[in-house]
């Protein structure tokens, strides 16, 4: 499944008019014909015609059909992809990014293409209009316009509740082919999974630093590494690189489709570490017995306690019946990522973004920093002006700092979960009520407003813009140096590592 099966297509007849017109006309004077003698031949005014070469008029099949024959060639020929020549192609290029979007918000001129503009302007102006292009995409990665794209695609998640049967049968297809049965996915299995794609693995120990996997698609190689994987399962790293490739991801054309395709790869590599069907009846299972917990799918599974939160809201709501929410907040206090379809208030800026937002101190998540014992989950009862949750938590450490990792789900399911049984509870009040925890309380602020300064962290990365290229923050010099270097080892095995 490409990335475009999960998004809207575009309209792109116009752009199909615009290539028909110029080989129509590139044939016409190939054949020394004027627009009057063409005409004549099939029957048409001059100035029709004009307006079918300039791209502006749709022709019946039967009008195709005479200018197929007075041309002297096929229909194929006359409708083909390709340019009939290098100056075409570019007349066609130029016209097209003319008449688009990006141009046309300029409120620039128009340039009038004909036979009289001399190939190195036409040349020029297609150059100036790539860059132009490509700069203007780049302006459009600010973080405002990154925060809009994860909104736009948590909204999707929330509408499919988070479950991509299309994603989960090529998993499914895929264990059947390599024998899988049941149990954790061992790194043995994770390896045949890349044999059985064409794809073989290298562990090295200059990885690119700005690269958790780096796939050398000429030779078939993904290159991981063992030296920095403190907060990376190197089995979801692996599957997540093949997961581009079977799922036919192309080069991401701007940052919302780099977001989508990471979000549809990881889905993919925890449909393999965790199948569907024998995770379904686990927690099933578990829901029968009223015993439903996260850590339990973690152990059976063999994952962390975030992929198995993740795997959760995947499969749920559509297989459990049970709307959840989920979270991961930094000790800080900001919400680094979160999902719900069961109608959690979750605070939220004006463009409707989510994470970078503080979330409430009473809820569960951050009350589960102060909890001395780390080494269960921490339950708790919830009363929000959107209703009352029941949440499970714990802490990890990650080399960015500790974050809490929670589930919540609406009261009435609370009765399917280990923990259930919970004496905590709290009171928020946010995002309604701003004396909830935004604002100090009144006996402390009359002590200390006004006669305390802290010297607050600067996020100089809320400042900047996104980084440049298709894939944000990816020194790309440094992935194609590395490629070249391992490639030539490769072909030299002599100078492989050992």
């Amino acid at each position: 499944m490409r990335a475009a099966e999960l998004a809207p297509a575009e309209n792109d007849d116009a752009l199909d008019l615009i290539a028909l017109g110029r080989r129509v006309r590139h044939l016409r004077k190939k054949q020394g014909m004027t627009l009057d003698d063409l005409a004549e031949k099939v029957g048409t005014a001059p100035s029709q015609l004009s307006l079918l070469e300039n791209g502006k008029r749709e022709p019946k099949l039967s009008q195709l059909q005479q200018l197929s024959r007075a041309l002297g060639v096929g229909m194929e020929h006359l409708m083909g992809a390709e340019p009939p020549s290098k100056r075409a192609g570019l007349e066609i290029e130029l016209e097209k990014t003319q008449r688009g979007p990006l141009y046309a918000a300029l409120g620039l001129p128009t340039v009038r293409i004909s036979n009289r503009l001399p190939m190195d302007v036409l040349e020029s102006l297609v150059a100036l209009q790539r860059e132009l292009k490509r700069r203007l995409e780049e302006q459009a990665a600010t973080p405002e316009e990154a925060r809009r794209a994860n909104t736009e695609l948590r909204e999707e998640m929330k509408s499919r509740n988070n479950y991509y049967p299309e994603i989960e049968a090529q998993a499914a297809e895929l264990l059947k082919r390599v024998g899988y049965t049941s149990g954790p996915l061992g790194h043995h299995i994770a390896a045949r999974i890349a044999e059985q794609l064409g794809f073989s693995i290298r562990f090295v120990p200059n990885l690119p630093n700005s690269t958790r996997s780096v796939t050398d698609q000429l030779n078939k190689i993904i290159y991981l590494t063992q030296g920095r994987s403190r907060d990376w399962d190197s089995r979801s790293v692996l599957l997540q690189a093949l997961g581009h490739h079977v799922l036919g991801h192309t080069e991401p054309r701007d940052y919302s489709e780099f977001l989508r395709q990471r979000v549809y790869t990881n889905y993919f590599a925890a449909a393999l570490l965790m199948p569907q069907q024998p995770a379904v009846e686990f927690l099933a299972t578990a829901k029968r017995a009223k015993e439903l917990a996260i850590e339990d799918l973690r152990d059976a599974f063999a994952v962390s306690y975030e992929s198995a939160a993740h795997r959760f809201t995947n499969l749920a709501t559509e297989h459990l019946g049970i709307t959840c929410h989920f979270q991961k907040v930094h000790e800080s206090g900001i919400i680094h990522k979160a999902y719900e379809n069961d109608g959690v208030s979750f605070p939220a800026d004006h463009s409707g973004a989510i994470e970078g937002q503080t979330i409430c101190r009473e809820w569960t998540s951050r009350q589960v920093f102060d909890v001395k014992d780390k080494f269960r989950s921490f339950n708790q009862y919830t009363d929000t002006p959107s209703g009352t949750f029941w949440c499970t938590a714990r802490t990890e450490g990650h080399s960015s700092g500790v974050y809490s990792l929670s589930i919540g789900v609406p009261f009435e399911h609370a009765k399917w979960f280990r923990g259930k049984d919970t004496q905590s509870r709290s009171v928020s009040r946010c995002p309604d009520d701003p004396t909830c925890c935004r604002l100090p309380p009144a006996g402390l602020a009359e002590v200390w407003d006004g006669h305390a300064w802290p010297a607050s962290r600067a996020n100089t990365h809320l400042l900047a813009a996104m980084p440049e290229g298709a894939f944000p923050g990816v020194d790309t010099t440094e992935v194609y140096r590395f490629l070249q270097q391992h490639s030539q080892q490769e072909a030299d095995p002599r100078r492989r590592e050992p």
